[in-house]
């Protein structure tokens, strides 16, 4: 089923992923109120580890889809990671019985960058964990807030 065809409930949990090379940023958000959060950051070495992880959010959160985000270069095309975040799509699909909902997430690693430096009087060794976990929550954030504008649009 192709992502425009998926139906997208309207209230629920949902987690949000930015899947990067080395970590994987997770946030949570709420369709009721169009608000995420982030969680924390899985390191991706180790496959095991890393779905135990996943596994381990599911079932505590207990999610009703998921949130991916999806980096374009600058020109559109698609970055190296691109293949790598589909297959995880795939898998998080394949593995939790759950409809994956795909974000472009070409700004929110900068953008996190730029919130976390805010935030922080003097910059930190944690720059990565945070910036990663950031980026998910405003790629799940970004994806609610265009899902709220939908529905805004069908209810005039």
């Amino acid at each position: 089923m192709s992502e425009a065809q998926k139906p997208i409930p309207k209230q629920g949990t949902y987690l949000g992923f930015d899947y990067g090379d080395k970590h994987i940023g997770v946030a949570v958000g709420q369709g009721l109120t169009f608000t995420a959060s982030g969680l924390e950051m899985i390191p991706t070495l180790g496959k095991q580890a890393r779905w135990d992880a996943i596994t381990r959010l599911v079932e505590a959160w207990q999610p009703c889809g998921f949130v991916v985000g999806l980096a374009y270069r600058e020109d559109g095309g698609e970055n190296p990671i691109t293949a790598q975040i589909l297959k995880f799509c795939k898998q998080l699909e394949g593995r939790y019985r759950l409809p994956v909902y795909t974000m472009d997430e070409t700004l929110s690693t900068f953008e996190s960058k730029s919130l976390f430096y805010q935030s922080r009087a003097k910059r930190s060794a944690n720059i990565g964990a945070a910036r990663d976990i950031l980026a998910a929550q405003l790629i799940l954030q970004t994806w609610l807030e265009h899902i709220a504008h939908q529905e805004r649009q069908k209810h005039g």
